[in-house]
């Protein structure tokens, strides 16, 4: 049986140890969002992160009651959404609000594609291989 030489196992170790470092920066990760089903609706899934579950959550300037404490998630729908936002928006900005400190840090979650757009009535779509 070949036994692995001092140097690999130091290497292995060194990578082990550098993964650890890196994990908290991974860990505070930006907003994100998709489109759901929320019964017979549409929804906007607004996820994140925040240091404190006590930590407020606003979403273009409204407060939410979020699920979750420090990974939190809020489905919006699409009507409210349209409300809040500009015309064909295509980020919304997510403000974690530390009440203890008063003051907020704020993200912007890209939007899906063409979600706050309007739609166009297509007659034809033409497809072509190149």
């Amino acid at each position: 049986m070949l036994r692995p030489s001092p140097f690999n196992r130091i290497c292995a170790f060194l990578a082990v140890l550098s993964a650890g470092f890196a994990a908290p920066a991974m860990a505070a990760s930006e907003p994100g969002t998709r489109l759901v089903s929320c019964g017979s609706q549409s929804c906007l899934l607004v996820h994140g992160h925040r240091d404190s579950a006590e930590a407020a959550i606003r979403i273009n300037g409204h407060a939410v009651a979020v699920d979750g404490r420090r990974a939190w998630q809020v489905r919006l729908p699409l009507g409210t959404l349209r409300e809040w936002s500009e015309p064909f928006a295509r980020t919304v900005d997510v403000a974690v609000v530390d009440l203890d400190m008063d003051e907020a840090t704020i993200s912007r979650a890209t939007l899906p594609i063409g979600l706050l757009g309007h739609v166009a009535e297509l007659d034809t779509l033409i497809v072509t291989d190149h």
